[in-house]
């Protein structure tokens, strides 16, 4: 057992409090990694805010850093690796033996659980165990992974970037390159400029689609989505949306990203595919109706949940690491970096958006 310092949520809707709490050591299918950064993810804050996942706890989600410490059952991975974490999942449901670990059966119960893969826990302060988020609680100076949360990438990249990698941006590259697969010279709308919408927008750009339409409400954001690879840009406080879409399209787009989750865009999300178009959904959204006749039967739609970019992290994550090599996923524009006693600042730079991407600089 080790001292490292961690940001602790105390509760719900708790500021994040830096305070020292001692870590296990890793267990046989385990390693130990100091972290050097992580990405601030609206996950984090949901988790905090809303209490889905049980409280004390290490959030973070987005780690990257360096291995120290190999159990004796870990495949691949050795003292010195750098490493992005990524989420949990079991590896033996038939969703994980397919290659759909992001739907595996355990999901939920691996990430927001608070426990780790045994059921016990790494994390504990005054004696009493503190909850790990996705198996790796990454807001602080060390944590403990399970082999399989741990993908290791190239050193000759700046290792503070990646770890948005794990989460945010391949939920919004993944969507596209994984999921929907959009055909080459084919139209696409993502809805909202965000981390995970601008990853989409790269993503389109790199698969060739002839239309790629941001959609915002906040025109820095959409300027920026152009430097992208966005063809079009629509603020829907200013515009017909709808209207805009099957105008530039020619009768309306043929895939669609939604990563709002806000009721009022989904349905617009819908309503401007043509026949036979494909919406992949990916923002925490909640409850509320929609036509399914007039927005999805009648025009043979399909609306689609997507998690995590339907990534296999170990493959995908080195893919956009290598995309980003050369040029062609340029993620470091979506960036600013927070020292991590400023971890308070970071969330409401996300929050109110004037920060697309924080990251908190951890470790060295």
């Amino acid at each position: 057992m080790m001292d490292i310092s961690a940001a602790v949520t105390a509760g719900q809707g708790a500021d994040f409090s830096i305070e020292t709490v001692q870590l296990d050591t890793p267990k046989d299918n385990e390693v130990l990694v100091r972290i050097v950064a992580s990405g601030v993810c609206h996950t984090d804050a949901v988790a905090r805010d809303l209490a889905i996942a049980p409280l004390p706890a290490v959030l973070g989600h987005e780690g990257s850093g360096v291995i120290e410490a190999v159990g004796s059952n870990v495949p691949d991975l050795q003292v010195g690796d750098h490493v992005v974490l990524s989420f949990s999942y079991c590896g033996e449901c038939d969703m994980c033996l397919t290659g759909h670990p992001t739907s595996c059966a355990t999901f939920n119960q691996l990430n927001f659980g608070g426990c780790n893969h045994d059921h016990s826990h790494r994390i504990h302060q005054h004696g009493k165990p503190l909850s790990t988020f996705f198996g790796q609680s990454s807001f602080g100076t060390y944590a403990v992974a399970h082999y399989h949360n741990v993908v290791k990438v190239d050193k000759d990249v700046d290792l503070a970037l990646l770890g948005p990698l794990g989460c945010g941006i391949q939920t919004g590259a993944g969507t596209v390159l994984n999921r929907i697969r959009p055909e080459f010279g084919s139209s696409i709308v993502i809805y909202g400029s965000g981390a995970v919408g601008m990853s989409a927008i790269m993503a389109a750009k790199i698969v060739g689609c002839a239309h790629i339409i941001a959609v915002d409400i906040h025109d820095s954001r959409l300027a920026l989505a152009q430097e992208l690879g966005a063809t079009a840009v629509i603020n829907g406080s200013k515009e017909d949306v709808v209207a805009r879409i099957k105008e530039i399209t020619g009768g309306g787009s043929h895939y669609a990203v939604e990563t709002t989750g806000v009721p009022p865009v989904v349905r617009q999300s819908l309503q401007a595919l043509r026949p036979l178009g494909t919406c992949a959904i990916v923002g925490i959204t909640p409850k509320m109706e929609i036509d399914v006749f007039a927005d999805l039967m009648a025009e043979g739609k399909t609306m689609m949940g997507v998690i995590e970019g339907d990534a296999v992290t170990k493959v995908f994550i080195p893919k956009l690491v290598d995309y980003y090599k050369r040029g062609q996923f340029p993620f470091d524009k979506l960036v600013q970096f927070f020292d991590f006693e400023h971890i308070n600042e970071a969330f409401e730079a996300s929050k109110d958006g004037s920060v697309i991407k924080p990251i908190l600089r951890i470790g060295k």
